[in-house]
């Protein structure tokens, strides 16, 4: 037993988004689930469940007004009687018909006020969960060359941020989210790290970036975007999937591990930064799963994607750090790349199924989960709830 990864193990903390317990698929279909939770007490109960099997995932992100209730401060104690805490808040300024043309870049004064009037009201579920995190998505966008004027949707994006992130409360922080394209075909205005950067930078120190894995182009080089950001001290979170063509929203680590490991060596190698800004950079961001469970069972779901981000963090805990400065300084090229691959290719699971002993947890959780019955219990007591296209509406 190595007492410092063991430690650095049960540091580790991944956070499930109550959108993935339910009915939620792509804007084709959305597959009626058996058992499939249909409110955010049925979602926190089975997050708390992914939680007591893997140990690393103590809270549940919500997105409003999917989530919406009418006690959030009932919700909170339902949440903490079962192990688990609420986590990041996720406005949703997407759905409604008068986003059309966009929320907080609308060219109509009138459509902005609706949308921060929402994003405000996000900010006081914030302090009735005790959630630290706004983590901000928008579909803002053109599809056409003329359509709107960008400069002046620039400035809208900055104005309404702004006014967000002067309201936060003490400690807590907005996650400025990007997207290459989609639903906006023409220009997104939020389209990349550069301009999610740049926007941060000019509001204040409680903005930071989020990176999400499925929102860049094929072949990007996501692991120096975080790099980057962990240098400036602007990267706050990430939003764990899996893509093989756009935004495909599939289970962490499927598609491409070697990806996400090289990702986690980028963030372990933060952890043990001697740079302070670096260090504390590392330590507080927000390592969240956002998916769309369509045609897999959703509890089993998300626990592999949990698992999937402990495997890949246990590989980048690793790392021969000390080889590999050596191989790195000398130009040693192909000795750097063995080093880094030898800690992806080591079998950690024995390595893990050690660690969940050590702390009264199953060694399989897949198989524990599905040994539990809860998954057919589930489907008992709730039922099949309907299901349309694309994802959940308010209820």
């Amino acid at each position: 037993m190595n007492p410092d990864l063991f430690s650095a193990l049960s540091a580790q903390r991944i956070e499930t988004p109550s959108w993935g317990y339910g009915n939620s698929g792509t804007r084709f279909k959305t597959f009626s689930a058996p058992g499939a939770a249909r409110d955010i007490y049925e979602k926190v109960a089975d997050a708390a469940e992914v939680h007591r099997l893997t140990g690393i995932a103590p809270s549940v992100a919500l997105h409003i007004p999917w989530d919406e209730t009418g006690d959030y401060a009932e919700l909170r104690r339902f949440a903490e009687e079962r192990g688990v805490t609420l986590g990041a808040v996720n406005p949703n300024v997407f759905q409604d018909d008068a986003y059309r043309l966009g929320s907080i870049a609308h060219p109509d004064a009138a459509v902005r006020r609706q949308a921060l009037d929402h994003l405000l009201g996000c900010v006081e579920v914030m302090r009735q969960t005790g959630s630290r995190d706004l983590s901000l998505w928008f579909a803002d966008g053109t599809n056409y060359a003329g359509q709107d004027d960008l400069r002046a949707r620039k400035r809208r994006v900055r104005e309404a941020l702004q006014q967000v992130h002067d309201v936060l409360p003490a400690g807590s922080r907005m996650l400025v989210e990007y997207k290459l394209f989609e639903p906006a075909f023409y220009a997104t205005d939020l389209f990349d790290w550069g301009a999610a950067y740049a926007h941060c930078v000019a509001i204040g120190e409680k903005a930071q970036v989020l990176v999400d894995l499925g929102h860049h182009a094929q072949s990007v080089n996501i692991e120096q975007i975080v790099a980057f950001l962990l240098d400036e001290g602007r990267l706050g979170g990430f939003h764990f999937n899996a893509r093989r063509y756009a935004d495909d929203d599939l289970i962490v680590g499927t598609t491409n591990p070697f990806e996400l490991f090289c990702i986690y060596a980028e963030l372990v190698a933060a952890e043990q930064s001697r740079d302070p800004l670096t260090r504390t950079t590392a330590q507080n961001i927000a390592y969240m799963i956002d998916q769309s469970h369509n045609i897999e069972p959703k509890v089993e779901a998300m626990l592999q994607s949990v698992l999937n981000c402990q495997e890949a963090y246990a590989k980048a805990l690793l790392i021969d750090r000390d080889r590999l400065t050596a191989a790195q300084q000398a130009g040693d090229v192909l000795e750097a790349h063995r080093t880094l691959t030898d800690a992806f290719r080591s079998d950690v699971r024995p390595l893990l199924a050690e660690w969940r002993r050590a702390r009264g947890l199953p060694e399989d959780p897949i198989q524990a989960h599905r040994a539990s019955g809860h998954q057919q219990a589930a489907a008992q007591a709730r039922g099949t709830a309907a299901a349309g296209g694309g994802f959940p509406v308010k209820r």
